[in-house]
């Protein structure tokens, strides 16, 4: 009995190292680093840029910058911000008179129509805008010249939005580096991976809408079905038999410094909603990472007979090939990478478990200062 469960060990684990690789290299293959020129197509069509904002950022004026200098014919921007007095507006209206030919305003109110505080705040600037293309993007995404057509270039017949998932850049410290890993080289590729086998999931930081979809389900204050905006969205996508595509090459959020509680915050605060937005996707997740590969290849390593020396030469053969690729795969994409990318990879798969476990015993998070809880996505779907 001992030898058949040693088989399914091994087994298992070759599985999670293939599926590992696999996501790898469809990720180098689609995202190697390249100048950002991509040419504008000749039938260029006028686009809106939405922006809902809270408060300054490290990089606010910076990413919020950057948005006035892509290189496209048209385009218009609306900034939303839900209070009047929020610190953000006096950079906003600085950059807008810094910039009179560009087509900017900035919009202040708030519309409820669910618990999630963003999606309210996007919702005067979707009612807004004027073009059949709209775009969604956080305040912390660092837009390049070709902005636009990147995420023009991604649609198909057949596609109803194309997104970009951020790349941290720029980090300062340890757990910003962490940050990287569990970003660039890790939920990157995953994203890569499912929209190759037909599951492509929208995901907040950038969105661009083709218009019509979203209306036909009733506009953007459809995206209050959900708790988050992203999972509403791939969930209406999907009733309507479309698609969700990526962008070839993924847009940069410049991170700064991160503390070990901002990290493991921001990011057990997302496993709690795709826990509670796409539970059938969410249970597999405790195989992520390199801890449950190396916990089955060292158990089957010993039921078959190894000394301790091979068992922890298995695990640590384990590790660092998946750790590998991953270094490899950050040469490829041009992501940060120094002397600190192998130990925050480390850091990172002793993290993943924890915060699955984390996000299934506990439903409450902070957002923006937002006291919030999963289960309100019940209420908002009620």
């Amino acid at each position: 009995m001992s030898m058949i469960l040693a088989y399914i060990c091994a087994g298992w684990c070759a599985f999670i190292l293939i599926m590992n690789f696999a996501s790898m290299w469809l990720m180098g293959r689609k995202c190697r680093a390249r100048p950002r020129n991509m040419p504008v197509p000749a039938d260029a069509p006028p686009v809106s840029v939405v922006r809902p904002l809270r408060g300054v950022e490290a990089f606010s004026e910076e990413t919020l910058g950057a948005t006035f200098d892509l290189d496209y014919p048209t385009y218009e921007i609306i900034f939303c911000v839900q209070s009047p007095g929020d610190p953000i507006i006096p950079l906003v209206e600085r950059l807008i008179a810094a910039h009179p030919a560009r087509d900017a305003r900035l919009l202040v109110g708030d519309d409820y129509v669910s618990a999630n505080p963003k999606l309210n705040n996007c919702v005067k600037g979707w009612e807004a805008a004027r073009y059949d293309y709209v775009v969604l993007a956080d305040s912390n995404a660092l837009p390049p010249k070709d902005y636009i057509q990147t995420m023009l270039a991604a649609f198909e017949p057949n596609t109803a939005m194309t997104v970009s998932m951020p790349i941290g850049s720029r980090p300062d410290g340890f757990w910003a580096m962490v940050e990287c890993a569990i970003l660039n080289t890790f939920q990157a590729r995953w994203q890569y991976g499912a929209e190759a086998i037909g599951i492509g999931f929208a995901q907040g930081k950038n969105m661009m809408w083709r218009r019509e979809v979203l209306d036909r389900a009733g506009g953007i204050r459809a995206l209050g079905c959900e708790i988050a905006e992203d999972a509403a969205s791939t969930k209406i996508i999907r009733a309507q038999k479309m698609n969700v595509n990526l962008v070839d090459m993924p847009f940069e959020q410049p991170l700064g410094a991160r503390t070990a509680h901002e990290v493991y915050a921001r990011h057990v605060r997302w496993a709690r909603l795709r826990r509670v937005t796409f539970p059938a996707h969410y249970a597999p997740e405790f195989m992520n990472g390199s801890f449950v590969a190396v916990v089955l290849g060292a158990y089957a390593a010993l039921q078959f007979g190894a000394d301790a020396a091979l068992v922890a030469l298995t695990a640590a053969a384990i590790a660092g090939a998946l750790h590998g690729g991953e270094l490899w795969l950050a040469r490829v994409c041009g992501f940060p990478l120094d002397w600190r990318k192998p130990f925050a990879l480390m850091m990172r798969d002793l993290l993943l478990p924890v915060m699955f476990v984390d996000a299934l015993l506990f439903d409450d998070f902070v957002w923006h200062g937002n006291a919030m809880t999963v289960r309100e996505v019940e209420d908002t779907a009620g």
